[in-house]
């Protein structure tokens, strides 16, 4: 005996924040698709679905559950014909597999039921045809299977999400799963629980709790602090949750992926049976493009994405998505979109208490799962290009990597150090003061041992920090006679790549340990240079000799005036040397301490005291 399984629902709807993109749910020409609240999708022409959000994806519903079949229902009034799409697994282009007749009254629509085997496809999905000078109107659609019951595991979800201020965020999101889940109705309806952590402890518990939503307030312990306590809530009650899906608080969710995701885990098989899921971040300001769902760390200690940027809206891309191998070494899921088995937060331990960066890193490397990944399971974020600030990306990076490579060994600390050097070197080169002090910061508040995060003010430390981080002003408020000496032209200005364009030249010569501090002020240049970078990373530039730089973020927008500050540089320096003398001194028996300590500072007793709920 078999019962019908949900596995997604074809979206109908375009959500607002991709209002200009329909090409993630549909392609259909303008004009031709309108949508009506309780009515459905009404067409006037060809619409494919073959897309993003509604394809079907073959080839991981057959890696990870075993689907060897799957139907598409759908509910469809007027005339025309629904016709199946696949691309085989060998294949780049599209082809027809089967085509089903549609003649029903606009009143009446029919239900069709279509059989597609999965084995040999990658990726399946329909395409809607009106006959001539007729509509159609999609009322309704979804893909699923025919399974065994016995082989549907049992999954309770709960989603935990941290916020901070971030009131408008939030209590859309609130709504967005309410409306989504309530909609939905079983399997999920019942076996799921949204828990809002409030670090910043200004939203209205009573208002927003129900039988739905509960929200902690918690003291600002940042995001490590915020998912161990909705980690924290999902694990009080052994066997109440299955999974923890940790999300961040300021992304445009579609209610959709949390109902894949529930359905994943409910039919996944074998070694995915104990997988975590991870979402992909597509950017909010380009809503077609992916940025990443699985990364992991090289011994050097740099992070790599598995995949580059991707177009969601190209067929060509989807199929990669979703072939891609994400089964990789050191692999991690960053935080905005994780669901986490609550077996390996029982068995390895809550977040370190990092504050934010590393926390999700260092939990992949401490966990090294298994990951799943489909299209359609996603958040929209905004971009981080024009984000970095020296305060996170310096200090906190650096302090917190260090103390994850002492505690899980991920990554070489001897080629790590060598990074470290290297862009204290590179900061300098391009005058940036404040981020060279802030990376030393980090460095030496590691040396100071496991101690130091045990009784640590996070928020404080981040505020005085941030009191340190460099000011942007708008280009356009900067003097312009300046930018022409420095050769920031309107092509400069105008440039959208945030990839680097030095020459293999420059490179090399960046990678050389030389600096423009060492010349003697008449072989500096007399006009300033300029250098836009995206992090640490230089895009383009000319600053050699420089002794005034502008500086430009990578949106181009933003930036500021770095001038040349010997005495600031001599000091660095010397810090420099002699934290990396003190390194050599210590660094064994500091290394000893982060490893012993960890056990501690996962551990949920930690957790209890650090976030004040002794009773």
């Amino acid at each position: 005996m078999t019962v019908d399984f949900k596995l997604s629902n074809v979206v109908l709807t375009v959500d607002d924040h991709a209002a200009d993109h329909p090409e993630l749910y549909y392609r259909a020409e303008a004009g031709a698709a309108r949508y009506e609240d309780g009515a459905g999708l009404e067409l006037t022409g060809t619409a494919d679905f073959l897309t993003y959000v509604n394809g079907c994806s073959a080839c991981k519903w057959r890696m990870y559950a075993g689907l060897q079949e799957v139907w598409l229902h759908v509910e469809v009034a007027g005339a025309g014909e629904i016709r199946i799409d696949a691309v085989a697994s060998d294949a780049s282009d599209r082809q027809v597999f089967s085509a089903h007749a549609v003649d029903a009254a606009p009143d009446a629509p029919v239900a069709l039921d279509i059989e597609v085997p999965t084995a040999g496809e990658d990726l399946i999905g329909f395409i809607a045809v009106p006959a001539e000078g007729e509509r159609l109107v999609i009322v309704r659609a979804y893909w699923y299977a025919k399974v065994d019951p016995k082989r549907i595991n049992e999954v309770r979800l709960a989603l935990a999400t941290t916020t901070f201020n971030k009131e408008a965020y939030i209590t859309a999101n609130i709504d967005l799963v309410q409306a989504g889940i309530r909609t939905e109705g079983a399997p999920i309806l019942g076996n799921f629980h949204m828990f809002v952590v409030d670090n910043g402890r200004t939203l209205d518990v009573d208002a927003l709790t129900d039988d739905l939503v509960s929200v902690l307030p918690n003291p600002n312990t940042g995001g490590s602090g915020g998912f161990a306590r909705g980690m924290m809530a999902a694990t009080e009650h052994p066997g109440e949750f299955t999974h923890v899906l940790v999300m961040d608080d300021d992304v445009r969710i579609m209610p959709e992926s949390l109902i894949r995701t529930y359905n994943l885990l409910a039919l996944a098989q074998g070694p995915y049976r104990d997988a975590f899921i991870n979402g992909a971040m597509l950017s909010l300001e380009d809503p077609v493009r992916q940025f990443e769902d699985v990364s992991f760390v090289l011994n050097s200690g740099a992070y790599r994405r598995v995949k580059t940027d991707l177009h969601m809206g190209s067929l060509s891309d989807l199929l990669v998505n979703e072939r891609t191998n994400v089964e990789v070494p050191n692999a991690y899921g960053a935080w905005w979109y994780s669901c986490i088995p609550t077996a390996a937060i029982e068995k390895n331990g809550l977040p370190m208490p990092f504050f934010i960066r590393c926390d999700d890193v260092e939990f992949g490397m401490r966990n090294q799962p298994v990951f799943m990944t489909m299209n359609g399971i996603c958040v929209w974020h905004e971009s981080f290009e024009g984000r970095f600030r020296a305060s996170v990306d310096c200090y906190q990076y650096i302090r917190n990597f260090m103390a994850m490579i002492a505690v899980d060994d991920c990554a070489s600390e001897g080629l790590f150090i060598v990074r470290i050097r290297r862009s204290v070197r590179q900061d300098l080169r391009d005058l940036d003061y404040s981020a060279a002090e802030l990376l030393l910061d980090g460095f030496e508040d590691y040396l100071k041992g496991p101690q130091f995060l045990e009784s640590l003010d996070g928020a404080e430390l981040m505020r005085q920090n941030g009191a340190r981080n460099e000011r942007l002003m708008p280009v356009e408020d900067m003097d312009p006679e300046l930018l022409r000496a420095a050769g920031v032209t309107r092509e400069v200005l105008s440039h959208a790549n945030v990839e680097s364009q030095a020459s293999r030249f420059m490179k090399v010569l960046r990678s050389l340990p030389y600096d423009k501090h060492y010349l003697p002020k008449p072989m500096l240049g007399t006009r300033p240079g300029y250098v836009v970078k995206n992090g640490a990373a230089m895009i383009e530039g000319e600053s050699l000799a420089r002794e005034t730089l502008v500086f430009l973020d990578p949106t181009r927008t933003k930036g500021t005036i770095r001038h040349m500050d010997r005495a600031r540089f001599r000091a660095i320096r010397m810090r420099e040397h002699e934290l990396l003398r003190r390194h050599r001194t210590i660094g064994k028996q500091v290394r000893q301490a982060w490893k012993d300590a960890f056990p501690y500072l996962t551990s949920r007793e930690f957790w209890t005291k650090y976030l004040g709920l002794e009773s």
